[in-house]
């Protein structure tokens, strides 16, 4: 019989910051999505380098997370001794901004949370081969850039990756690099927790989380200044422009779920809580947005929360596609087939024509091939779903705006095995991880939350 665990449907899947600066050169024009934007100020970007002086730029004060701790007094005396420094390391020369080689980082004075940013770069050929240098997002590092003939130092992979990650991806996809000497340009766009970076019109980083270097205990910080490294060779900038993206208003817990003890696992900004396959879900206008891309992910279908969780109450919003299918796993290990070696809740489009010969234990909010769930409560396609599961002991229980679903115990199923007469030995399992199980459709999740109830 047709099951949906076999089928893998392919389915079809601004904030402008108001100029400060005219700058007299002539940019590029764009030949492909990922070059430079042709007359960026028309295109709402802002110059953040006037080609003359150091305007709108101010020296380093240590990392986001020690500035937060100085006092008033303390940060302006640093910045003052920073701000030398800044103007003995870094010069206009020639209507460009150049790194002399020695000294601190060069930071923008305005701090950023989204935005898109354009800028040109050049090793300057000392005869020392040891160019390295770097942009900082929200003040953490880092889009590489460097002499691709360092290779005792891994350079060969090219600029543009993100060097200090160690969970998500930190290698350009490829090698874009211009030759030593000549000039470079960066699209660079950071939305959420995400960042996209093409080099020479080439998209080298796609979509990758960037960690927070200074605490990976934390995400990385809402908002921070953008940095122009110092790392000991010199560079040159010219063309840097940047513009200021939308943001999603973050999700934030009822008065009344605060004080019931329910945490946030998605508020819309970004994915810290989740492990798994962070490359097919993705932060998307304060959604976790499920765009499955072609080849299989070597981080799975899954995505994963990072904790473990026994007994809870786990509440959250899904928009089907038509024929979606996924699913919400509980007590689940990160590896194998969740819907066995732990439990899955159908998340599925039960009207969609290709389900309509399916076991009663495989529609939205069963417990996959164990105890079925009434139908009927799904919104049209398209709409917002809302719902509750409860998960105590041995009972499971799913409210599907607002209808009891499901109401089930897994006892007899635990003794007596399940009604598909697979092993599900996932049955068993009294915590794990929850999760969302991506079976290639696209669909949308919001406003993830969780009260843990076995604390």
């Amino acid at each position: 019989m047709f099951s949906p665990k076999k089928f893998r449907p392919f389915l079809l899947a601004a904030l402008v910051l108001p100029a400060i600066f005219t700058f007299a050169e002539n940019p590029k024009s764009a030949k492909t999505e990922g070059q430079a934007i042709e007359n960026p100020q028309m295109n709402g970007f802002t110059a953040l380098f006037n080609g003359k002086d150091l305007t709108g730029w101010k020296g380093l004060v240590a990392d986001p997370i020690k500035r937060s701790k100085m006092d008033a007094k303390t940060l302006a005396e640093a910045q003052v001794k920073a701000d030398a420094e800044m103007r003995d390391s870094w010069k206009v020369v020639n209507g460009e901004l150049q790194f002399v080689g020695h000294g601190n980082n060069i930071t923008t004075v305005k701090k950023y949370g989204d935005f898109e940013m354009m800028v040109d770069w050049k090793i300057i050929d000392d005869g020392k081969q040891e160019g390295d240098a770097g942009i900082y997002l929200r003040g953490t590092p880092q889009v590489q850039i460097w002499d691709n003939a360092r290779v005792k130092s891994g350079a060969q992979v090219g600029s543009g990756g993100l060097y200090n990650n160690q969970v998500h991806e930190s290698k350009p996809l490829k090698v874009a690099d211009k030759k030593l000497g000549e000039w470079n340009t960066f699209r660079i766009i950071m939305k959420a927790d995400r960042v996209t970076v093409y080099l020479n019109g080439e998209l080298v980083t796609d979509n990758v989380i960037l960690e927070n270097y200074w605490d990976r205990k934390l995400p990385i910080f809402s908002e921070e200044q953008i940095e122009l490294q110092a790392h000991g060779s010199p560079v040159s900038y010219r063309n840097i422009y940047i513009k200021e993206l939308p943001r999603a208003k973050p999700f934030e817990l009822s008065k009344k779920e605060k004080k019931e003890g329910f945490k946030v696992l998605f508020d819309g900004t970004n994915m810290f809580s989740w492990m798994g396959n962070t490359r097919d879900y993705i932060t998307e206008n304060g959604n976790l947005a499920v765009r499955p891309k072609p080849g299989k992910s070597t981080l799975g279908n899954n995505l994963f929360t990072k904790e473990e969780f026994s007994d809870f109450v786990f509440r959250f919003e899904f928009q089907l596609t038509p024929g979606a299918n996924n699913g919400l796993g509980i007590r689940s290990p990160i590896t194998g087939d969740a819907a066995y070696q732990g439990m899955e809740l159908q998340i599925l489009d039960n009207d969609a024509p290709v389900y309509k010969d399916l076991k009663v234990y495989q529609y939205h909010g069963s417990i996959y091939g164990t105890i079925p769930a009434k139908r009927g409560s799904l919104k049209p396609v398209g709409e917002w779903n809302y719902q509750e599961v409860i998960v105590q002991g041995p009972k499971i229980k799913v409210i599907l705006n607002g209808t009891v679903i499901l109401d089930a115990d897994i006892t007899d199923a635990r003794k007596n095995g399940a009604a598909d007469g697979q092993k599900h030995p996932g049955l068993q399992r009294d915590s794990g991880h929850i999760g969302f199980l991506g079976h290639g459709s696209e669909l949308q999740f919001r406003n993830i939350r969780i009260k843990d109830l076995s604390k």
